[in-house]
């Protein structure tokens, strides 16, 4: 049974990951990982017989990382040194560490995604599609609603969907994001994808969009209903990954996608 890490185990992501897993009866769960000084430590929250420390403990054969940007230098290192696959869940990630993730590929099988759900997945595969078919009359506009303790904006999600429409339209990432307009001179800009971030209450993820041009409007969306779709998939990804040569893998390997 393959052995795994939990890194952020204290965070929303992280307690429905530990819990799935566990139900799942397909890992053994010998590590969930939080900051030293998280209040959370010493505690066995999901009822697994583990409990919540600071210490990578050796011997995994995989580690799901939802921690933050600042925390995820370690589960990189962790892997490559136990030769470890990696599931990576954080947003925010800098250029760096991005980089850092292709060269570790090179060692380790990778999965780093900004969204793990089947069906925002679907979206990241056909919006690009959808918008070159469309063409170039119509304006393209990206809304996520999030709740009010998300730190990043816009979510990586949304970065996703617009890196993919720029992919497929021949347009400059991100140079041609048009994020949050404001002002009396705030006029669309033709070539543009505008995007939008809104913070409320205890809103799981919505992503919208919208391709208008003049006399009708295209949209197309997702919403999560809970954080087990996202939890879900990255269990799934964790037992997928398991086992595979080294590579920078997707979700949309991991769900047959492609």
């Amino acid at each position: 049974m393959p052995k795994l890490i939990i890194v952020g185990a204290a965070g929303r992501m992280g307690r429905r990951i530990t819990a799935l897993a566990g139900q799942s009866k397909q890992f053994d769960i010998i590590g969930l990982i939080e900051d030293k000084n998280n209040p959370e430590i010493g505690k066995d929250l999901e009822q697994t017989g583990v409990k919540i420390g600071s210490e990578f403990p050796a011997g995994a054969n995989v580690v799901v990382d939802f921690s933050l940007p600042a925390a995820f230098n370690n589960s990189l290192d962790y892997c490559l040194k136990n030769k470890a696959a990696l599931v990576c869940g954080i947003t925010g990630l800098s250029d760096e560490q991005i980089k850092a993730i292709e060269a570790a590929a090179k060692t380790i099988p990778v999965i780093q995604a900004t969204n793990m759900s089947v069906g925002m997945n679907l979206l990241f595969e056909i919006v690009g599609m959808v918008a070159e078919k469309l063409g170039p009359e119509y304006d393209i506009e990206i809304v996520e609603a999030h709740h009010r303790f998300k730190k990043d904006a816009p979510s990586g999600s949304a970065m996703t969907l617009g890196r993919k429409i720029a992919e497929q339209t021949k347009r400059d990432f991100p140079a041609c994001l048009d994020m949050g307009r404001s002002g009396k001179e705030a006029l669309r800009k033709k070539g543009t994808i505008g995007m939008q971030a809104i913070r409320l209450g205890d809103t799981v993820g919505e992503h919208s969009v919208m391709f208008g041009t003049i006399g009708e409007t295209v949209t197309i969306s997702h919403s999560a209903h809970n954080r087990d779709t996202f939890a879900a998939g990255a269990v799934r990804a964790a037992e997928w990954l398991v086992g595979k040569k080294p590579g920078r893998y997707s979700m949309a390997d991991v769900l047959g996608l492609k």
